[in-house]
């Protein structure tokens, strides 16, 4: 994907614009709305040059594996902790403890690709970005985790300068550790375009990055090229994270902060997912625009005498103009990156010649009486605080049901589901607070908001799919925690208690057991709802536009319009499940709908099915049920080797396992019947139940001429 830039001069003029267009664009924003002194240019320059490396290590490991690994920052985590560690805590000399740190990031990258990322080779790749989630909480938990290993704790976690060396320009101090910031990550990224220009390993990775099968048939190594990949990424994460620590300190708790990941998405798609130089200067221009709006934080906008945005809201706005701006490729290479995004196999009905069999037809009925017992009962053997996580599992399966049809029906990738979910929140709180409506009709306008919202975030994106809608989403949700919902900037966000009053002015609900009837029935609601749509015309056209889009237009359907029915779906159901949450709750806080929560509620989906409506529910029990059993210290090991666990061993999710445990049965019916059904006994022979052919007499040897 390039940006259009017409006919202008001859094709490197044109690779020349397309390259400085984007940060040249970014400098102009900030010039115009966010100006600044030398000294704060100058350092935000060097704060974008340390972003850059973590962005040019997501395209390095996107040319190889299509994807966007979530864990490029974290690879560089633990390295840097413990570069920290033989620095402050053992006296090691400087260079050695570097160069200590350097070789761990770098062997950590190749460990990386050989035990987890080389296993989902052939994993769709939605199945492998959830993987790089749960790496990273994974990756993060050992980050944290190192220095307790010790008998120590990063309370001053900021990397002290080697040598003594102060300057100013303007107001700005500057200290030895910015110089060695911008000397290194400029040697890096000259090294880096060197290496895959100059050297026959560079050559080796880019041509396995363009098409793995053809490079892998001339005789590249293609495996051992992707190891190299993922240890030069570490390398390039444990750089960033290094010298990030040296300016602003290590970040505790997360190695690369959301905002940041944003920021390097944001360089990521500027670039074209793979022009280096573009994404390179594009990560130093929005490095200078973060600090330019820093510095006018509180300011007001030139012209348009509001209140400057944050930075996430900013680049919002700007993936959605690279977006509309970005030319869309029809090669082969582009149609081959939106068919990788296939989620997993699709649930097959039972089949029909099983359905009427007594004993099928009473064990469907007996598992829906268990079920529907279990659920029925449940609140009445928990004590109050259980059931009200309960109930919290049942909003969050409803959460999931918007995943399901808007990425496992129509195969649109969004991150960025939990910003419908505030959206919904903030309506119904609103509406029941300053209009006192009923839970129903605040619900259902909470729905329709949402709806509106979600198509309105997907038509940018409507020609793209795959990474693009997810960069789109995820801005999106950023956007709306520090911005569209901050009561600092919109004061009609409610921030006041929220009573429960009676449903329909009749039934109470202020009860834990009568507030988890209202989010059972919600829930049956939304499944019947649901499993109609799947069964109609318009779930059929979902599954057809997901599996080849170009087919399904051939055929005439409408891929614009099936793409807005499933984002409106999705967001109604979403912003519904946001409503829900808000009554349970009782208020309008921040922790559940933070931005980190759009990664978990994706992984939670993938994990449980994200094809099956069953799915949804399974991967909320599995996530809320592990925050609520396991010490906080320990949850990455559920959200990040558990999830790992889980699609290494059930690419098709929990959900997938419950229908392969059902296929199991059916095929010993069918085999104890003897009914062929082909969709269970693929590997059975058809014509073995036939009766044997009867053959025809011989009639002796022909002439070679064929005369009888």
């Amino acid at each position: 994907m390039t940006f259009t830039v017409g006919q202008v001069g001859g094709p490197r003029t044109r690779a020349l614009l397309v390259t400085l267009i984007p940060p040249l664009a970014i400098l102009a924003l900030q010039l115009v709305a966010f100006p600044m002194p030398v000294g704060v240019f100058v350092r935000g320059a060097i704060v974008g040059a340390v972003t850059a490396l973590i962005a040019l290590g997501m395209a390095l490991i996107y040319r190889a594996n299509r994807i966007v690994n979530f864990a490029q920052g974290d690879l560089g985590a633990a390295p840097a902790v413990l570069v920290y560690l033989l620095l402050s805590e053992w006296d090691v000399p400087y260079l050695l403890a570097v160069a200590a740190g350097a070789a761990t990031a770098f062997l950590l990258g190749g460990l990386v690709e050989v035990a987890i990322i080389r296993r989902f080779f052939r994993a769709p790749r939605l199945v492998l970005t959830v993987a790089t989630i749960g790496l990273a909480q994974l990756l993060t938990g050992v980050a944290v985790l190192l220095p307790g290993w010790w008998d120590t704790s990063l309370l001053s976690p900021r990397i002290a300068d080697p040598f003594e060396l102060r300057f100013v320009i303007g107001d700005t101090i500057f200290s030895a550790n910015s110089v060695i910031a911008l000397v290194v990550a400029v040697v890096a990224m000259a090294g880096l375009a060197m290496f895959l220009r100059a050297t026959s390993l560079g050559i080796a990775i880019r041509a396995a990055a363009d098409r793995v099968d053809r490079a892998a048939l001339l005789g590249v190594p293609v495996k051992r090229i992707h190891s190299l990949v993922w240890a030069v990424a570490g390398l390039l994460a444990f750089t960033a994270v290094f010298l990030r620590a040296g300016i602003l300190g290590l970040p505790v708790g997360t190695a690369l902060s959301l905002g940041l990941l944003l920021r390097s998405l944001t360089a990521l798609l500027l670039g074209g997912l793979t022009n280096l130089p573009a994404i390179g200067l594009s990560a130093v221009a929005l490095g200078i625009l973060e600090l330019g709006v820093d510095w006018n934080g509180g300011s007001e906008l030139p012209l348009l005498g509001i209140e400057a945005p944050p930075l996430d809201a900013l680049l919002a706005v700007v993936v959605v103009v690279a977006l509309l701006l970005q030319r869309r490729g029809a090669g082969r290479t582009n149609i081959d990156d939106q068919s990788s995004w296939q989620a997993a196999d699709e649930v097959r009905p039972i089949p029909a010649e099983l359905a009427r069999l007594p004993e099928v037809r009473w064990t469907r009925i007996g598992v829906f009486a268990l079920v529907a017992t279990v659920a029925l009962v449940l609140p009445h053997l928990l004590s109050v605080d259980r059931s009200l996580k309960a109930s919290a599992v049942l909003i969050y399966a409803i959460l999931g049901l918007s995943v399901v049809v808007l990425t496992g029906w129509a195969g649109q990738v969004s991150l960025g589901q939990v910003a419908f979910f505030a959206t919904g929140a903030a309506i119904a709180a609103w509406l029941t607070r300053t209009w006192e409506l009923d839970l129903i009709l605040a619900v259902l306008l909470a729905g329709v908001v949402g709806a509106v919202a979600a198509v309105l975030v997907g038509l940018p994106a409507l020609r793209f799919r795959g990474l693009y809608l997810s960069v789109t989403t995820f801005a999106f949700a950023l956007a709306t925690t520090s911005y569209l919902l901050n009561r600092r900037y919109f004061s009609w966000v409610p921030s006041q208690r929220l009573e429960r009053r009676p449903l329909l002015g009749v039934v109470d609900i202020t009860s834990t057991t009568s507030l988890y009837y209202v989010m059972l029935g919600a829930l049956v609601l939304a499944l019947v709802g649901l499993r109609g749509i799947r069964r109609s015309r318009t779930g059929r056209v979902l599954i057809a536009m997901r599996e080849n889009d170009r087919a399904a237009q051939a055929y005439g359907i409408s891929v614009f319009r099936a793409k807005l029915t499933a984002f409106a779906i999705s967001g109604f159901l979403a912003a519904a499940a946001g409503a829900l949450f808000v009554l349970h709750q009782q208020a309008l806080g921040s922790g559940p709908y933070s931005p980190g929560a759009n990664l978990a509620v994706f992984a939670m989906v993938v994990v449980g099915g994200v094809t099956s409506l069953g799915g949804a529910l399974l991967g909320a029990l599995y996530f809320q049920g592990t925050h609520w059993f396991l010490p906080l210290d320990w949850q990455f090991l559920a959200s990040g080797f558990g999830v790992l666990l889980v699609l290494m061993l059930l690419p098709g999710g929990f959900g997938g396992l419950v229908y392969a445990i059902r296929d199991a049965g059916l095929r010993a019916v069918a085999k104890r019947r003897r009914i062929i059904v082909p969709s269970l006994l693929a590997d059975s022979r058809v014509e073995a139940a036939e009766p044997e052919a009867t053959p025809l007499p011989s009639a002796g040897p022909v002439p070679v001429g064929g005369a009888s």
